[in-house]
């Protein structure tokens, strides 16, 4: 079974920075795509960034510039570098693989970051 998990998240202090990290049970390069998304209380799950295969990223516009995707793949992790957090980042935070355009996808645990001061 196709396995995702998060770890990294906690709290931060407005302003500050984390790194969130998923690691997959299978070789990365068996997905078509990875990514985060995340999901406050009360909102809907939204994407915050994606990265392809062929290293192709996509970021939600409110965090562009502020955070970005990266995969490593001999560890099998990818990767969410946050910085200039403020409340509104704060979230449960997921990962997410497809194999192909037509998978419907895998899904992590969840790690849930909180800015605060």
């Amino acid at each position: 079974q196709v396995q995702l998990v998060e770890s990294g998240g906690g709290l931060v202090q407005p302003g500050g920075s984390l790194r969130l990290s998923c690691t997959a049970s299978i070789s990365i390069f068996s997905f078509y795509v990875m990514g985060w998304y995340r999901q406050a209380p009360g909102k809907e799950r939204e994407l915050v960034a994606n990265i392809t295969r062929g290293d192709t990223t996509n970021y939600a516009d409110s965090v562009k510039g502020r955070f970005a995707i990266s995969r490593e793949n001999a560890k099998r992790m990818v990767y969410l570098q946050m910085n200039s957090l403020s409340h509104e980042d704060s979230a449960v935070y997921y990962c997410r693989a497809r194999l192909s355009m037509s998978d419907s996808g895998y899904w992590g645990q969840g790690t849930q970051v909180v800015v605060s001061s």
